[in-house]
């Protein structure tokens, strides 16, 4: 329960707001009570950085690890974390990333966590047959529309965003979506 409130005032209010009275304040606690679970503050950011890498890079790996048949089913195996917050967050991307701005090591573990998720994109794309070089490229086209997607805080409907998927697909990977694949996909995020 401490974390899911360092949770909540991270994304309400930044990594300053998450600091001991005030999470005390939210569990309607004495701040005590926090230091009989946490060592100290330190402990309940490191908990925080590890819960963001624990959903959310593992989201976007797992995704790209999927059984799919071909790229574009495999394309919306990973697109399943945009759409799905239970999968990856957004919100709490956004104010990690917004955290790593004020904090170097924060940064460094940012750009670990680029890497792997960068990495699990185009061994998605070399598992299709695209070479490595064009497996990054392509990879990284994915990832950094999305974090751009995040960064900018884009408000689009879900309908909106269902509608120009196939497109994103087609674009990102050289290859048409099926409208089997397009309706499989649909499904899962209605």
């Amino acid at each position: 329960m401490w974390l899911q409130a360092a949770y909540e005032l991270l994304l309400a209010g930044g990594i300053d707001a998450v600091k001991v009275m005030p999470l005390a304040k939210k569990m309607k606690t004495s701040r005590t009570s926090f230091y009989w679970l946490f060592k100290d503050r330190e402990e309940v950011l490191a908990a925080l950085m590890q819960r963001w890498q624990q959903q959310n890079t593992s989201a976007i790996v797992s995704r790209s690890q999927a059984y799919a048949a071909n790229i574009a089913e495999a394309m919306l195996n990973v697109f399943d974390c945009w759409l799905d917050a239970t999968l990856f967050d957004s919100e709490f991307e956004h104010a990690i990333r917004s955290w790593g701005q004020q904090d170097e090591a924060v940064a460094d573990i940012i750009r670990t966590a680029d890497s792997e998720r960068l990495q699990a994109i185009a061994d998605m794309f070399m598992r299709f047959g695209y070479d490595a070089s064009e497996a990054d490229t392509r990879a990284r086209t994915v990832y950094l529309i999305q974090i751009g997607y995040i960064s900018m805080r884009v408000e689009e409907s879900s309908d909106t965003r269902l509608q120009r998927i196939p497109q994103y697909v087609e674009i990102f990977t050289g290859q048409p979506c099926s409208p089997a694949d397009m309706e499989r996909f649909a499904a899962r995020h209605k």
